[in-house]
């Protein structure tokens, strides 16, 4: 037989120690033996016992007392004025203040903070204008460009490499769609009605009068019809369902270039790699000699020069060898435009591969 006692839990507090006291009633003397007693309860820990419901008697014949000692009860209190102070922190309702401060004080920091930014962004608007002033809209003040303008072909196709099968339309016809593309703007029709003809090998300077803008400055014309065989007039696939296909290379625009030195017009040379000298086979320019006429620079940009026409040349290949993959490298040749820059490889230059696959 066991007899064990609990402690009742304090209606104001959240935790409760659970005190157990066991015994064996086999080893207790009888209670009218003068020399022992049974055990007492501690009074100065516990309240006076609170015995169970007569309906739980006869299931638990045991002595139940809840008890709180007095450490408990203290930490209690602690736990109860942290949350105090924390709440009195976000709003203290006896002196009004929110995290800390009254109403008057966050208003004038809102306003402090208001007048800074404002400053700054006076300040920076201020900057941006004088900035701004100094600024031409036609020509850039400051010209942070290469010495050598690059060079791109069209179609570039996928990372300047050009494949198809000629027996095949639609592996080549993406080709021949974006060459159309980019020639309409050069239609006869078009420059006649846009740009003006000009005297052939020697600059067009177009120079401001004093303090007077020369703007919109004129265009010369660059009709589609100098390319030729190269123009889709008379070969409107240029050449692709042959396996004589057709790239049209052009020069980057650069403000102000002046390609040619001592009237030496710049021209285009394409040439197989060195492991493809007996792949590339013959090809043939247009316009002849595959130059770029003076007559076309400088270059004004694009505000000051609205119609400008950027000149082309074309290649043709006649007779590549079919089913291999070609490198071919295109580089312009002038005499104040260096190409043999190691560290740029696209400056005056661009190279492609171009593979013309045959059934046959």
């Amino acid at each position: 037989m066991f007899q064990a006692g609990f402690t009742r839990l304090d209606q104001t507090s959240t935790d409760f120690w659970l005190g157990l006291q066991v015994y064996n009633s086999h080893n207790r003397q009888p209670a009218s033996s003068p020399h022992q007693r049974a055990p007492q309860r501690d009074s100065s820990l516990c309240e006076p016992p609170q015995l169970l419901s007569a309906a739980l008697k006869p299931l638990c014949p045991t002595q139940l007392f809840y008890c709180i000692p007095n450490n408990r009860r203290e930490e209690d209190m602690a736990k109860d004025d942290k949350k105090n102070e924390w709440k009195e922190f976000f709003w203290n309702p006896r002196t009004r203040e929110f995290c800390g401060r009254t109403a008057s004080s966050w208003g004038l920091i809102f306003l402090f903070y208001l007048a800074f930014y404002i400053f700054l962004a006076g300040l920076f608007t201020l900057t941006m204008y004088v900035m701004l002033l100094t600024l031409d809209d036609n020509t850039p003040t400051y010209q942070d460009r290469l010495a050598t303008p690059g060079m791109m072909i069209r179609p570039k196709g996928e990372d300047l490499e050009i494949t198809y099968t000629k027996e095949n339309t639609e592996s080549w016809d993406m080709y021949v769609q974006a060459l159309n593309r980019f020639l309409s703007p050069y239609n006869d029709s078009v420059q006649e009605q846009k740009n003006q003809e000009c005297t052939p090998d020697q600059y067009f300077i177009q120079a401001d009068s004093s303090n007077l803008r020369n703007n919109p400055k004129r265009s010369c014309q660059f009709k589609r019809s100098i390319l030729e065989d190269c123009s889709g007039l008379s070969d409107r696939y240029y050449g692709y369902s042959d396996g004589k296909p057709c790239i049209i290379i052009k020069l980057n625009r650069v403000i102000g270039m002046l390609p040619g030195k001592d009237g030496q017009t710049p021209s285009v040379s394409c040439g197989p790699k060195a492991d493809d000298t007996d792949k590339m086979g013959e090809v043939v320019y247009f316009p002849r000699n595959g130059t770029f006429n003076l007559m076309y620079y400088p270059y004004y940009g694009k505000k000051a020069q609205v119609n400008y026409s950027q000149p082309l040349v074309a290649i043709k290949f006649l007779n590549i060898t079919l089913n291999t993959e070609v490198n071919v490298e295109c580089k312009i040749n002038a005499n104040n435009i260096p190409t043999n820059n190691e560290r740029d490889k696209f400056a005056g230059r661009i190279s492609f591969k171009l593979k013309i696959n045959s059934r046959n």
